[in-house]
């Protein structure tokens, strides 16, 4: 028998789902006593949330370039003679 996976489609992009989880996160901290353990847990939902945003806007640049930093420490190490 094939499995068939479950195929949803999503609301918006990564981002925007990213962006709503965020802002309900901190919404429902918000409703929370200051001083609350769950609070804090939602608050830093909320960062992660926004954190994951940023990274995936960062991976997703076009002027994203790979690292030189390999391939200089290459010539450099090509370049010194064995001892």
């Amino acid at each position: 028998m094939i499995k068939r996976r479950n195929r949803t489609k999503n609301a918006g992009t990564f981002e925007e789902r990213l962006a709503e989880r965020a802002l309900k996160s901190t919404e429902a901290a918000n409703r929370l006593p200051k001083d609350s353990k769950a609070r804090q847990r939602l608050l830093r939902h909320a960062r992660q949330l926004e954190t994951a945003s940023d990274i995936n806007r960062w991976l997703s640049s076009p002027h994203l370039q790979p690292s030189k930093i390999p391939e200089l420490l290459f010539a450099e190490l090509k370049n010194r003679p064995l001892t």
